[in-house]
């Protein structure tokens, strides 16, 4: 499956509106939007919201390390710059999974046509944030987000925390890089689109998001934490579990993403060995049940990136069509009887082989 077609290197957020059946093009205003709602962050009207990485900058505000030496928990640097007002906006900042964080821009006559601070590579200065249009909302917001950094830089960077960081050797959080502008758009949700109620089960922020965003049910797991140590196996106990309550369950794992986007190649063959050592709980589901097993995109160890490569796509459950393939995975699945299909297809396929689907013609 080509989550958002040949050709195109998804992010994780597009790729699992695609494949919820939400395209890009209508739905998509930005991953903040995403972000904020996984983390319970509800959103006013005339907000501005992002997603945030608390990074690592050298005094002349090159940074270092984009996730501050995948720091395990930021809850008392983003408490240490929430609140902040600038000309008349409210920051409103909560901590993530990890290094991650989300992060309101609430006030009058603001915009999300801006661009970002993050360079996106070590070895940068930050950016300036710039307006995308001529607007004055546009301007106006690029003007207070870039003094939210230089104020939230100072704060960070003379925290007694970061200093104890910096002695024992790590590196410490003292920026904050925040991108992703969007609002949250007018949408249907999955129960109202699918006439299904559903629930997500998910450790990392942004799929917490995305089931927030689609009005699932967001659970919460004790380990569950979107990292190689996640209890997998209590993920997938708690889907069977609710599927007695639920007609469909959104169960996410990460941390093979982020092993490969560090290169860890090893580390991600021992968390996919992890995954595949919880899949029997999955099975102890009723005999009624369909279940499918996919991705969002491809992340390539040797790039550290996503990138455009299909990924393999399964089907399980009564009364489908069979073919020969017998192992999961990307040389095996392009032989299935599936053939090539792109995300916006997953959910039509998943109704058709639920006979969910409304007849077309007489």
């Amino acid at each position: 499956m080509y989550t958002l077609g040949r050709g195109v290197k998804p992010g994780s957020d597009v790729a699992h509106l695609a494949i919820f059946g939400y395209p890009m093009e209508t739905y998509y205003t930005g991953r903040g939007p995403i972000e904020v709602a996984g983390l319970g962050m509800p959103l006013q009207q005339g907000d501005i919201a992002f997603r945030g990485n608390f990074a690592t900058v050298g005094d002349d505000l090159t940074v270092l390390d984009r996730r501050a030496g995948r720091i395990k928990a930021v809850d008392e640097f983003a408490a240490a710059i929430d609140g902040i007002e600038i000309d008349g906006v409210k920051f409103i900042i909560a901590p993530g999974t990890a290094y991650r964080a989300g992060v309101i821009m609430r006030g009058k006559g603001l915009s999300s046509e801006i661009s970002t601070c993050d360079p996106g590579d070590i070895n940068m200065k930050v950016l300036e944030v710039k307006p995308l249009d001529n607007s004055p909302e546009a301007k106006f917001t690029a003007s207070v987000l870039n003094k939210f950094h230089k104020q939230a830089y100072e704060i960070l960077n003379a925290m007694p925390a970061n200093k104890k960081r910096a002695d024992n050797g790590q590196l410490p959080a003292n920026y904050i890089l925040v991108r992703g502008a969007g609002v949250a758009p007018a949408m249907s949700s999955f129960q109202v689109k699918y006439g299904m109620t559903a629930c997500c089960i998910a450790g990392g922020g942004l799929y917490k998001g995305v089931g927030a965003f689609l009005g699932m049910d967001v659970l919460e797991i004790p380990g569950a934490t979107g990292q190689p140590d996640t209890d997998i196996s209590a993920k997938f106990k708690l889907a069977v579990q609710m599927l007695e309550k639920y007609d469909f369950a959104f169960v996410h794992v990460k941390a093979a993403d982020s092993l490969a986007e560090d290169g860890n190649y090893l580390g991600k063959k021992e968390f996919i060995e992890k995954i595949d050592k919880a899949m029997p709980e999955l099975l102890k589901m009723s005999d009624d049940t369909l279940l499918v097993v996919t991705a969002d995109h491809s992340t390539v160890c040797s790039l550290k990136a996503h990138s455009a490569d299909p990924v393999p796509v399964a089907f399980s459950g009564q009364g489908l069509r069979t073919d020969d393939v017998t192992e999961f995975g990307e040389r095996t699945c392009a032989r299935g009887n599936l053939g090539t299909i792109e995300g916006k297809d997953l959910m039509p396929e998943i109704m058709n082989k639920m006979g969910k689907l409304v007849k077309i013609g007489a």
